[in-house]
């Protein structure tokens, strides 16, 4: 695949699964074939007992990703069935991320907006650049913002923020986005792959089980309460009190050394 062809990038190492919208040339927006390939690459890093977590980020230092790629919409858009099956593609790669077994974490820099920014919202954390601008500019577009979206992103970040970024359509800077907790940490821009790299290592050398066990629990708090499966959560705990891993951080912590978890 050449370069400059849109894709989602996958590399696992060191325990995390990097996960890249590459279309840096349309500032990383989404082209159908790419909201199709994210569910995938998901799949694949939840499948890979190796990882620990799954890292999405941006090709390039100019945005984390632009939201849909309008410029083909005339030609994956052009039917009420075209426009269906283009909702279940966003709906499913959002999904993903939000459902995935292990933690998911968004790595920010620049242009983080529409689709883009609901793809940030889907992972667990978001760890943006001082440069980050966050936008919903579907006020400016005409185009309605379905009722699951907007119950997802009231769950995360409440009804005043959603109320403004929605009826407003207004740029966020990074500050902005951390107050509302649409971004999860801040930092400026010379020292943000540095201090992102080393949060990401930490979790990397976490345990793996307990760290599922949080996600589970924090996927099921995510459903309208009537839907959770509290049950499901419970067991991921008990999982971790059953592990070798369990043994691993005690005796680790009696002999004064870093615990060395292997996921088991």
């Amino acid at each position: 695949m050449s370069a400059s062809t849109p894709s989602i990038r996958y590399d696992a190492k060191d325990g995390l699964a990097h996960i890249t919208f590459a279309h840096a040339a349309r500032m990383n927006a989404m082209t159908l074939g790419m909201w199709k390939a994210l569910p995938e690459a998901v799949a694949r890093a939840d499948a890979d007992p190796e990882v620990r977590a799954i890292v999405v980020t941006g090709e390039g230092e100019k945005a984390f990703c632009a939201g849909a790629d309008i410029s083909e919409f005339g030609q994956v858009r052009a039917t009420e069935a075209d426009v269906a099956a283009y909702e279940v593609a966003v709906s499913a790669a959002n999904q993903a991320l939000s459902s995935a077994k292990k933690p998911t974490i968004a790595l920010i820099r620049g242009i983080c907006f529409g689709g883009g920014f609901g793809l940030a919202m889907s992972c667990d954390l978001r760890l943006a650049s001082h440069d980050s601008r966050f936008r919903i500019p579907a006020a400016r577009l005409g185009l309605g913002y379905g009722y699951g979206g907007v119950e997802a992103l009231v769950r995360r970040i409440g009804m005043a923020g959603v109320a403004d970024l929605l009826l407003s359509a207004r740029i966020l800077d990074a500050g902005e986005a951390l107050r509302y907790s649409i971004a999860t940490l801040v930092w400026e821009r010379s020292v943000f792959d540095e201090k992102a790299a080393d949060y990401l290592k930490t979790m990397a050398t976490n345990a793996p089980l307990t760290m599922q066990a949080v996600k589970g629990a924090l996927t099921e708090l995510m459903r309208p309460e009537a839907e959770r499966d509290a049950a499901t959560a419970e067991a991921l705990v008990a999982q971790c009190f059953e592990s070798n891993d369990y043994r691993e951080g005690q005796k680790a912590f009696l002999e004064k050394r870093a615990p060395v978890f292997r996921g088991r």
